[in-house]
């Protein structure tokens, strides 16, 4: 029986263990899975836990199975770097092999002085900041100024905060399609995000839902584009068109919020076609790892587990499932960055063998390469597939 649709559900940010080159990231102790199950005494996830996801890392609550439910393994990247879009980059066959760059102390004079000739804005900030901390101390001088306040994090961004009363979000994106081009070469970072936010004052402003990240674009073509030109279709849910510039995408559905996310990629399992369905969860991340709350990141990785079931009920024979992350982020660390760290690879669907242990990975591309021979199209340049060794 042929296989005409693939799942790839992406957990952003649940890592399963340091890297052997972690130390050179800050990142030597992590493991996102693990640590949260500790210190939040157990977790209960028995849907990923028949999978074998006990036998990838220990996670207490979910032990280790010598049957499993599907086969199971981890992936280590072999990129540069431990962000989202060079994460999700190898997930589909793009290996980075220069990290993105990155400004703890802000971006160069040169650099927001060509930002400000080309857009008309004077800015504040031009530091490494929470987004929630720094509408605290410089929103209500941006209200004032209507200069645009520019920070960065430990990740390759250029973010741009606006209150959508002073500077219209239309513009705003604007502006931020200006740095976009602008930030090329050696400056060439991997996101510029718009990040509009509303209130009257330091108490109560909020960032609003109508975010937009501009992505640096692969340099060569991913899968999404091997299976767009192949004739298939590509439906992606969450963050996706954000990470790939809506490139290699037939249908959207745009979210941060996992449940949504999820929703979204089963409805389009009603949908008769052939293809990938991409899924990210950014509230792992987003809304849990980088503020270190261990609790909300222990719940939403329960929530998840929970509506695995729905997921297996709506898959037809002709489908199979991906179950990986696109780098770390332990909310038990003092550290509020990602982490560099292993991903967890669990794969299930009627046509998958139980019982196969994957082992450990060489590269996240290996996702890719094993879609690649799923609908037997064009090889990514790296990663090495796996679809004899899982399918019946």
């Amino acid at each position: 029986m042929n296989i005409r649709r693939i799942a790839v559900i992406v957990l952003d940010g649940v890592g399963v263990g340091e890297l052997p080159d972690a130390g050179a990231y800050g990142d030597i102790g992590s493991n996102s899975l693990s640590n949260t199950a500790r210190v939040l005494g157990g977790l209960n996830m028995p849907n990923m836990g028949e999978m074998g996801l006990g036998n990838i890392t220990p996670v207490l609550g979910v032990p280790p199975r010598e049957q499993t439910r599907g086969a199971y393994g981890k992936c280590r990247e072999a990129s540069k770097g431990k962000d989202s879009v060079t994460g999700h980059w190898e997930l589909m066959g793009v290996e980075v092999k220069r990290p993105f760059p990155t400004y703890p102390n802000g971006f160069p004079k040169e650099v927001l002085d060509e930002f400000t000739h080309l857009s008309g804005y004077e800015v504040l900030g031009n530091k490494a900041a929470s987004g929630t901390e720094i509408l605290k101390e410089l929103g209500e001088e941006h209200m004032r100024t209507k200069k645009l306040i520019v920070y960065t994090s430990a990740d390759s961004v250029f973010q741009i905060a606006a209150h959508e009363d002073v500077v219209p979000v239309e513009e705003l994106y604007r502006v931020c399609s200006i740095a976009r081009e602008m930030l090329k070469g050696d400056h060439a970072v991997g996101r510029v995000i718009a990040r509009p936010f509303s209130g009257t004052s330091a108490e109560n402003f909020a960032r609003t839902k109508r975010r937009h990240d501009y992505p640096l674009l692969a340099p060569t073509d991913t899968m999404l584009d091997t299976l767009l030109k192949a004739g298939h279709k590509v439906y992606a849910t969450g963050k996706i068109d954000d990470l790939f510039g809506n490139r290699g995408i037939s249908k959207t559905h745009h979210s941060v919020f996992n449940m949504e996310s999820i929703q979204a990629m089963v409805d389009f399992m009603d949908e008769d076609f052939s293809g990938l369905l991409f899924a990210n969860l950014v509230e792992f991340d987003m809304t849990y790892g980088h503020r270190n709350d261990v609790k909300g990141y222990g719940q939403k990785l329960e929530e998840f587990d929970a509506y695995v079931p729905a997921i297996r009920e709506k898959m037809r024979d002709t489908d199979f499932a991906m179950i990986v992350a696109d780098h770390g982020v332990d909310p038990t660390t003092e550290s509020t960055d990602h982490s560099r760290e292993y991903i967890p690879l669990l794969v299930f669907g009627k046509q998958i063998r139980n019982n196969v242990n994957l082992g450990t990975r060489q590269s996240f591309a290996d996702v890719a390469a094993t879609i690649g021979e799923a609908f037997q199209v064009k090889a990514p340049k790296i990663g090495t597939s796996f679809f004899k060794e899982i399918l019946r």
